[in-house]
């Protein structure tokens, strides 16, 4: 005959041995679960990938704030039209930067702000084609 001490042991050791399958299945069913899941980062070839598509690259505004003059430089993979533009926060058109055909490769580009705009924070848009970028920039 059991007694109630070998029947509570019996009953524990049960809970541990099932305790342990559950959280041996959930770890094997998340890493299974984890390689099956597309990665949330890109990998440096897929980025460069994905750049071969793109008009327009490595877009930059320097002299942040900028006092004077705005330098817009960026990246074309081929020769296109070029509209850059100066927006307010509402994304009205402040200032008409430049507007023309372009060819491939690295381009910089100087523009005079000086009594032309109010201080503030503003954004430049450089587009070609459907594609176009935006970058926040403030002048003093």
């Amino acid at each position: 005959m059991m007694t109630i001490h070998a029947i509570k042991v019996g009953i524990m050791r049960n809970v541990r041995v099932f305790t342990l399958a559950l959280i041996s299945c959930s770890i094997t069913s998340s890493s299974i679960l984890a390689a099956s899941m597309p990665s949330a980062t890109l990998s440096k070839v897929e980025m460069e990938k994905e750049n071969i598509d793109k008009l327009i690259t490595n877009v930059k505004s320097s002299y942040n704030p900028v006092v004077g003059q705005i330098s817009v430089s960026f990246k074309l993979t081929k020769q296109s039209a070029v509209t850059i533009k100066l927006m307010d926060a509402l994304g009205n058109e402040v200032l008409p930067l430049f507007t023309g055909n372009l060819d491939e490769g690295n381009q910089n580009h100087l523009f005079d702000t000086n009594e032309k705009v109010s201080p503030g924070f503003y954004f430049v848009r450089v587009a070609s084609g459907a594609e176009t970028v935006v970058k926040r920039i403030s002048i003093k």
